[in-house]
């Protein structure tokens, strides 16, 4: 393959890659949307549209190894197809996060939240903001929008603590149909909290694309200015 031919082949993995991620970050926002209205329909459209997410990740992933295989790539362009296949392998898991929240709207239908959802719209705004930006920063080659894309992940955790230890509350106090909403809830929140690390470890391979230098997550604590020590979160599995 000729080079010119190649580069136009690694642009257009770039925009495929691109939508792929438009994909992906609508299907957060329509399931967390589906959750706040008790849209049980929006839920399932979010559940059926994630099979075209897996069928372009397949796509992609085969573009990025014929890219590989028909032309020895430079160690630049090696890295940036490098990252381009853990990119899509991050948006796929986001997608089955979306699709994860799109089955619990269909788990909690038919009775009200017990109380009007705030901080999940609100974590999922910065999720879905990250997750852009790490976009934007791997088509641009930015590091510096990289680097904010790992600064963003404490405020996400921090109110994904916050919310985990009120809604623990209702848990502990409530009837049975507020307890089963409140650990939905919680899961909601840690899959929206998991979303904001993938957008996270896309920032971290976009560095070392750019860079050819590895960002650990205790140096990126250290590089990036961030107080946060990476131990259990409330809510793991």
């Amino acid at each position: 393959m000729a080079r010119g031919a190649f580069d136009q082949e690694l642009a257009q993995l770039q925009q495929e890659i691109l939508r792929m991620g438009s994909l992906v970050e609508r299907a957060v926002e329509l399931a967390v949307q589906s959750l706040r209205d008790g849209d049980v329909q929006l839920a399932v459209q979010v559940i059926e549209d994630d099979d075209l997410v897996d069928q372009l990740e397949m796509e992609l992933e085969q573009r990025c190894i014929r890219l590989i295989a028909l032309q020895q790539p430079l160690a630049t362009d090696l890295r940036t197809i490098g990252t381009a296949l853990k990119l899509v392998t991050d948006l796929e898991r986001v997608a089955d996060y979306a699709t994860n929240i799109a089955e619990i709207t269909v788990r909690l239908a038919g009775a009200p939240l017990f109380k009007p959802l705030v901080d999940i719209p609100r974590m999922a705004r910065m999720a879905q903001q990250m997750l852009r930006q790490s976009l934007d920063a791997f088509i641009q080659r930015d590091v510096e929008l990289a680097e904010s894309v790992c600064r963003a992940d404490d405020p996400v955790d921090e109110l994904f603590a916050s919310l985990y230890e009120e809604l623990m509350g209702y848990v502990d106090a409530g009837d049975r149909q507020r307890i089963t909403q409140a650990i939905n809830l919680i899961f909601v929140a840690r899959y929206l909290e998991r979303i904001a690390d993938h957008a996270t470890n896309i920032g971290e391979r976009i560095i070392y694309m750019v860079t050819g230098k590895r960002v650990a997550h205790q140096l990126r604590d250290r590089i990036l200015g961030s107080p946060k020590a990476r131990q259990g979160a409330p809510g793991d599995p």
